[in-house]
């Protein structure tokens, strides 16, 4: 099977390249190299990668030629610092992901795999004693400021606990990336509608591993703390640390993808669009990320420093029912083992 993979020098992408070269697929790697995202061409990446921005649909075309199906890991990430990040959210997400499925249309390739986020959701599943399910409120400065970092029920004011997010819920973007991902979602779901074409969203939760980029204000929490631990300082955990996540390796991330790949290939045309979300299924506490790096790094303890931003989630935690029951994918990489491997591997400059 030949397989495009675009993004394919980044953290998630360039892995999916070699896991599926490892099952022996043809896989046609595509990237821009943007400069706020590499600073260079990463080891890792072969003189065969092709240097093609995806918002540039008559490259797309040409490149397209003998594909069978697409993997779509490009965009920009991370939560943003402001909104004024917003023009490049939507220039590189969404309009990248227009053009993608436009030429895909042109060159008559029938699958694509696109890669989401949880951040569709907003925030996690609240569940109310008395009222069931509850929809999730964005917290106040005030209750964070005041150590109140607990949601309380939107209904009757109680506290709530946190429930497993199945990819029924309904979306809640809160951030301009968020906002993109579920605009490429739509987009996949229009495409298939309009070409009898096949499409997966995968919706990532919080991923780690190897080749994630370090020091800079887009990277995930994992390389927060790894890049405070290697320079020596104590990793600062906000709020009291017990915001409850999965953390899913980046090579289960990749493991989903080639079983995503593989479902698409083997589905009739006009199957339309499925997402599922990629998760470890064993959640843990930001504050057990932490303390397991500086452990391994033999590092200074984690500092509980309270506060936070508003636009933090509390919880979000997936359920991979769905993954598991209809593609046959379950992680296989352990939380304890999954960050001795992240603790020493080599990161992205």
């Amino acid at each position: 099977m030949r397989v495009l993979v675009t993004g394919a020098a980044g953290f998630i992408g360039s892995t999916i390249v070699e896991h599926l070269r490892n099952l022996g697929h043809d896989v046609l790697g595509a990237d821009l190299l943007l400069g706020s995202a590499h600073r260079g061409r990463p080891p890792w990446v072969g003189d065969d990668l092709q240097l093609v921005d995806v918002r540039d649909e008559a490259s797309l075309t040409g490149l397209l030629e003998g594909v069978d199906l697409v993997c779509h890991q490009a965009a920009m990430v991370g939560l943003g610092l402001t909104i004024h990040d917003a023009p490049d959210y939507a220039s590189h997400n969404v309009v990248g992901t227009a053009s993608l499925v436009s030429a895909m249309t042109r060159a008559g390739v029938g699958g694509l795999v696109q890669a989401s986020s949880m951040v569709v959701y907003g925030g996690g599943r609240e569940v109310c004693p008395a009222h069931g399910d509850v929809p999730t409120l964005p917290r106040r400065a005030e209750d964070l400021d005041a150590g109140r970092f607990e949601a309380s029920c939107a209904v009757c004011g109680e506290p709530v606990t946190w429930g497993l997010v199945g990819e029924d819920a309904r979306p809640n973007p809160r951030n301009a990336y968020a906002a993109t991902k579920l605009a490429q979602e739509h987009l996949a779901i229009a495409w298939a509608e309009q070409s009898g074409g096949r499409a997966i969203s995968l919706r990532y939760h919080n991923v780690y591993g190897p080749r994630m980029p370090r020091d800079t204000p887009y990277a995930g929490v994992a390389s927060i703390f790894r890049s405070a631990l290697a320079a020596g300082r104590a990793p600062r955990v906000y709020e009291d640390g017990r915001q409850m996540r999965d953390f899913v390796h980046v090579q289960d991330v990749a493991g989903a993808n080639a079983a995503a790949l593989a479902s698409l290939a083997s589905t009739p045309a006009g199957a339309g669009h499925r997402a599922y979300n990629v998760a470890s299924g064993s959640p843990h506490t930001v504050l057990d990320l932490a303390t397991a790096l500086a452990r391994e790094l033999a590092g200074p303890e984690p500092v509980v420093v309270g506060g936070g931003r508003p636009g933090d989630v509390r919880h979000v935690v997936a359920d991979p029912a769905r993954i598991r029951s209809e593609l046959g994918f379950a992680a296989r990489v352990g939380f304890v083992e999954g960050v001795a491997d992240f603790a020493s591997a080599p990161m992205r400059s």
